[in-house]
């Protein structure tokens, strides 16, 4: 291992924190970013496990209304059917997740082209639902119906195909439900701390055997350049939404993914 290795390390965790939340696909930047840069990471784990720094981040910031649900849990439903539907969410990406992690990661994960077409779908797709004008009766990210909520997880399911971005997934669905945008965004925090952590244990339980003392040396700073990234946008990106939408991220999606293929089709 180089200095090198830990420069990229680093640069690819800050690319984690900064996309992680927001609509355009972390998992999609890391593939198209470490494919220029000739990163290769062991059973590609680098990609997966430094979205712990991304969770941690999320408690961090929500440390203190999570407390605030866990002491009311016992006595008050609302706790408890918001408890029950970020488990209900998470459940279709744990599904489809454990039946499809051989194919995500060795037929996905290794197909940069596919994420670029998907970046410009997705911006596509954005674009459209930010635009309608559509009804908005939930305000409330902590408020959602565990049908609801189940419903939002489907979508995030669209999401294991790198590019589509899980926050992206759930967002749109969640406006397409009747969801405020700023409170859209703030549930794909929540449904990402399930999701997440899920993958991250589940990555690391299939692939301990290939990781080395190196390998773990680039996860841990890549996990940390993560967390102090993510940390920047999840306390930014709600009055952001709230300001300008989601058109920008719309945009950037399309223009990311348009130059990917085009560095593809010069850089191979």
């Amino acid at each position: 291992m180089t200095l090198g290795d830990l420069i990229e390390a680093t640069f690819l965790g800050l690319i984690e924190g900064l996309t992680e939340f927001i609509p355009v696909s972390s998992t999609g930047h890391l593939l198209l970013v470490g494919h220029f840069l000739g990163f290769e990471s062991s059973g590609k784990t680098f990609e997966v496990l430094i979205q712990l720094g991304a969770i941690l981040a999320i408690l961090v910031v929500y440390s203190t209304r999570f407390v605030d649900v866990a002491i009311r849990l016992p006595t008050d439903p609302q706790a408890r059917r918001f408890v029950i539907g970020i488990v209900v969410g998470f459940l279709p990406a744990a599904v489809i997740g454990v039946l499809a992690h051989g194919f995500i990661k060795r037929v996905l994960f290794e197909t940069p082209a596919l994420v670029c077409i998907t970046l410009i779908l997705g911006g596509v797709v954005l674009l459209i639902v930010d635009r309608l004008r559509l009804p908005q009766r939930h305000f409330d990210a902590m408020r959602l119906t565990p049908l609801m909520c189940f419903g939002i997880g489907c979508c995030q399911t669209v999401a294991m195909i790198p590019g589509v971005s899980r926050s992206g997934a759930t967002i749109v669905g969640a406006m397409l439900m009747g969801v405020d945008k700023r409170a859209a965004a703030e549930f794909s925090f929540f449904l990402a701390l399930p999701t997440m952590a899920g993958a991250f244990t589940y990555d690391l339980y299939k692939n301990w055997s290939v990781l080395s003392a190196d390998d773990g040396l680039l996860i841990l700073v890549g996990f940390v350049a993560a967390f102090c990234a993510a940390v920047l946008v999840v306390k930014t990106l709600l009055d952001f939404v709230a300001r300008h939408g989601f058109a920008p991220f719309a945009y950037y999606r399309i223009a990311a993914g348009t130059l990917g293929l085009l560095g593809l089709w010069l850089i191979g």
